[in-house]
Formats: structure tokens, C-alpha cells, sequence
């Protein structure tokens, strides 16, 4: 049995980040809102109390019951979880008079301490938090201290448990891998065996355990999860999977006979659909952004459920979700208020009766590749950009029509194939083009023409929460530009998206 570090989320930002840290020690653990805990049932080895946007002081801060945890196994609170730990158990946590946001260098260290083992006097680590603590209870002992917060971590004697006011999931603590393998393996004793190949062999038996004999269909989009998902479930059931492709008329230029090819040769059991006519039709004369989601979401669903239909005895449908959908659909603060309704197949109807398995819910993007790798797919499809579920309609502004789709996907063509040859593709986490609903005078020859605008974007980003605008190359931008108004008719106007995320989104729709 997967030992396991459960992460108690308190709404901090950096919760997920706590997560992907401890991973990368090969560690499995889970996140869960701090309002609404597994049952401990032997089955977690350890705890984290992650920070908080709230103050202890606060009447309705966030509160947790530690019967089952603190004394019992090894726990460590992070920024508010180490001032709750100070504030349920009669110290003082007051508001400080010095506010700590950003960079702080440990000036005393207590090097005999478990939690820091080899980290260094001076050591930087990252504050951020207005409250501080005034007073510890009588059995916690100071273990590292900075220039103006004395209890900056300390230890409960006799008890596993510690506290720290700053936050070593963050790149600026420069030891804060370490300070958290020191607790992981070190203080809990955890054995670093969770990486993509014991993943890989736990997944398949498990599938094989939970769907038998039964069928089982998956709509393709083309992306890196549904293909991790479609590969996981193969090794598991074979020929019992029955994938299935879906053109919605707004895929890439060539997307669809490029990537039915490329599953055919992975040896999937693959069908491709289509529905392009269907779709353009269905999304004429809508020009707002969430009617097109919405258009494309429930069309897909009418197709799917059709091709569904054909697959006799099918009795479970297979989705890409990942494990950040997961935790946003159970934080802290509730389902999101907006869920995104482009999601592929996330919102089927009842009438559709199939059980859900999703193989990769448990996993981070950057572990869906690692994960992809160890099972030897083809790095090019592994590493392909993120694209929309509903692909172009959403970087066509306005109406769309099949000539629209036309042009963008040629301009879209010309810029994702120069930063293939140009050696930058890989150095950019989304690129695309986005067809303006504007025109512009120019000129070609001795002709006066008025042709739209397109818009080329670009950012480098881990995860897409934030993103950043990527600095490619003046001469590249000048090469793409003249490609694009030469060869693509209908364009006589290229502009660069400067724009980093917030306060802009990635996606103009």
C-alpha cells in the first residue's frame, strides 16, 4: 500500500506548490480543505498545515481538529498552520509590528534540530504573513530564529511536531527542499518510491482490478492528458478501449488525420469523426465567447453520445481530468464559481449512464509527462502545447466562419512551424494566433487593401495560473510577420501580444 502525506489546505496560495514539492522527493501525498478531512484510518503517515490568507486572530479563521494528528504522527504547520499551532495551544500570536512579505535570512539556526539538518546559518527563506508570534506555549522550544521574528520555526517537546513562519515550497527559501526532505524522510521516515514507473505499474493493476472485462470509450483531444489516460488504459484492458476522435471544425490545420496517425501507429483502438459541418453550422451567428463554449461543449456531447452508442456493452467512460481540477472542485472555498464549460466531456448528461474512471486525477501536469515518458510516448506529442478544447473559436473574435477558420488556421500553421525550425517551441509553454475583429489599410503592390489583423501570443508559464509573455526574437517576429501577410490571403497586419498573466489571460476569449 502508497504510504501518504496529507497536506491540510487553509486557502493559501502556495498549497499546490507544498504538494509538487514533497513529489519531488517521490513522495505521494494528497491535498484536502482543512473543513473537510479524510478519515486518518491509518492510512496518511504524516501531516502539513499549509498557510492561510487569514489571521489566527480572526474569529472565523480557519479550524482544525487535531485529535487524530498532533502527538499521534509527525506534523508540520507552514506559516498560519504554525500559528495555530502556537494559538490553540496557549501561546500568542499577535499582529506584528514589523510585517514580513518576501526575503529573510535565518540568523540562528539550531543545527542539532532534525527539521534543519544542513541548513545553513543565513539561509534565506520566504515570509509573507502580518501576523507573528508573541509568545510560545511552555513546551515549544525555538529551533531558528531571523533578524526580527525569533520563533521563525520551532519544535513541540516530546511530540514530532514543528512549525515554521515561513514558506519552504517556494524557490526564494533557498533550502527549503531540504528543510522539507528533512521532515519527509528524515523525521517521517518516508521511503522516496513514488515516481512515474511505480505509478505506471499501480495504475494498470489497478485498472485491470476495477474494469475486468467491461468497455470502455474516451474521446481524444489530441493533448498530453487524454493521451497519458489512453496509453495507461490500454496497457490495462487493450482492445476493450475504444478511443474516439472528434473534429469540431476548429482544430489546427491538419490536427486531425496528423494526430489519428500518429494514435494509429501507438497501436490504440481508435475512430475518427468528422463533425466539422456540424459544428460550423451550429456556431453561426455566435460571436460571444461562453455561447461558443457552450455550443462546442454540448455538439460534442451530442456527437459522443452517438459514436458512444455504437460501442456495444460500454460500460465506463475514461477522462484526462488531473489532480488541480480535482482540488478546485473541492477547495477550500467551495467549486468554483465559474467552471470552465469547455471542459471536453465534463459536464455529460445523466441519459448517457456510463461509470467515470479517470487513471490521472492524481497527478500534476508536469508528473502527466514524466508519467507519458516512462511509458515511452513519442516526446513531441509529450511535449505539445496546451490548446483549447474549443480551439479556434475561441481565437476568433467574433463570428465564425469557414473562411475565418480558414485563415487562422494557415497563420496559426506558419507560427508554430517557425518555432519548430527556429529551435523555440520547447522554450515556449502556449503559442497561437488570434484572428482580431478588425481591419486595417494597407498596402500590397500598387493596390490599397483593408485586411484583418492577427495577433501572434506566446508565454512561458508552468502551470497556466500565471504566465508570462515570452521575449522571442525581433528577427523571428519580422520572419513570422512577412510569412504570414505573403502567404496567407485575407491578412495584411501581424501584432505581438506583450500582455503576462494577470492581469491579461492567456486565451483572448
Amino acid at each position: 500500500m502508497q504510504q501518504k502525506l496529507l497536506i491540510l489546505d487553509c486557502g493559501s496560495q502556495y498549497t499546490q506548490l507544498i504538494a509538487r514539492r514533497v513529489r519531488e522527493l517521490n513522495v505521494y501525498c494528497e491535498i484536502h480543505p482543512f473543513n473537510n478531512p479524510p478519515k486518518m484510518d491509518g492510512q496518511y503517515k504524516a501531516v502539513i498545515i499549509s498557510g492561510s490568507p487569514a489571521s489566527v486572530r480572526e474569529e472565523d479563521a480557519p479550524k482544525l481538529d487535531l485529535t487524530e494528528i498532533k502527538g499521534q504522527m509527525p506534523l508540520l504547520g507552514v506559516c498560519y498552520g504554525a500559528q495555530y499551532l502556537v494559538q490553540s495551544f496557549g501561546g500568542t500570536v499577535a499582529a506584528s509590528d514589523i510585517r514580513e512579505y518576501g526575503r529573510a535570512h535565518l540568523k540562528f539556526v539550531e543545527s542539532s534540530s532534525p527539521l534543519m539538518q544542513k541548513v545553513p546559518q543565513n539561509s534565506q527563506v520566504w515570509m509573507s504573513h502580518a501576523d507573528t508570534i508573541a509568545e510560545l506555549p511552555e513546551s515549544y522550544e525555538v529551533i531558528a530564529s531571523t533578524a526580527d521574528v525569533e520563533a521563525a520555526a520551532f519544535k513541540i517537546a516530546g511530540e514530532t511536531t514543528y512549525g515554521i513562519q515561513f514558506h519552504p515550497e517556494v524557490y526564494h527559501s533557498t533550502d527549503g527542499l531540504q528543510l522539507l526532505e528533512n521532515f519527509i524522510v528524515g523525521i517521517c521516515g518516508f521511503e522516496q518510491n513514488w515516481t512515474p514507473n511505480s505509478f505506471v505499474d499501480e495504475t494498470v493493476a489497478k485498472l485491470k482490478a476495477q474494469l475486468g472485462d467491461d468497455r470502455v470509450v474516451l474521446g481524444l483531444s489530441g493533448g498530453v492528458d487524454s493521451t497519458v489516460t489512453a496509453v495507461l488504459l490500454s496497457k490495462a484492458i487493450g482492445d476493450k478501449l475504444h478511443c474516439i476522435f472528434v473534429n469540431n471544425g476548429v482544430l489546427r490545420k491538419n490536427e486531425f488525420d496528423s494526430v489519428l496517425e500518429q494514435y494509429k501507429e501507438m497501436g490504440l483502438n481508435i475512430k475518427g469523426v468528422d463533425s466539422s459541418k456540424r459544428f460550423l453550422d451550429a456556431l453561426n451567428g455566435i460571436s460571444d465567447p461562453e455561447q461558443k463554449r457552450k455550443t462546442i461543449g454540448r455538439v460534442f456531447i451530442e456527437v459522443f453520445d452517438d459514436e458512444a452508442a455504437l460501442v456495444e456493452n460500454a460500460v465506463w467512460l475514461a477522462q484526462g481530468t488531473i489532480y488541480p481540477d480535482v482540488i478546485e472542485s473541492v477547495s477550500v472555498k467551495g467549486p468554483s464559481a465559474t467552471i470552465k464549460s469547455h471542459h471536453n466531456v465534463g459536464g455529460l448528461p445523466d441519459y448517457m449512464k456510463l461509470k467515470i474512471v479517470e487513471p490521472i486525477n492524481t497527478l500534476f501536469k508536469d508528473e502527466v509527462r514524466r508519467v507519458g515518458k516512462a511509458m515511452g510516448i513519442d516526446a513531441e506529442l509529450l511535449g505539445r502545447h496546451p490548446f483549447p478544447g474549443p480551439g479556434l473559436a475561441i481565437r476568433i473574435l467574433g463570428e465564425i466562419t469557414h473562411e475565418k477558420v480558414r485563415i487562422l488556421q494557415e497563420v496559426d500553421h506558419v507560427f508554430i512551424d517557425a518555432l519548430k525550425e527556429h529551435n523555440l517551441y520547447n522554450k515556449v509553454w502556449q503559442a497561437g494566433a488570434m484572428l482580431l475583429p478588425v481591419q486595417s489599410v494597407g498596402v500590397m503592390g500598387d493596390e490599397r487593401t483593408y485586411e484583418s489583423v492577427v495577433a501572434l501570443r506566446a508565454v512561458e508559464s508552468t502551470d497556466g495560473m500565471t504566465a508570462d509573455w515570452v521575449h522571442l526574437p525581433y528577427e523571428f517576429l519580422a520572419e513570422v510577420s512577412n510569412k504570414i501577410i505573403n502567404r496567407v490571403k485575407g491578412v495584411n497586419r501581424v501584432v505581438y501580444d506583450i500582455s503576462s498573466k494577470p492581469p491579461a489571460t492567456i486565451e483572448w476569449e
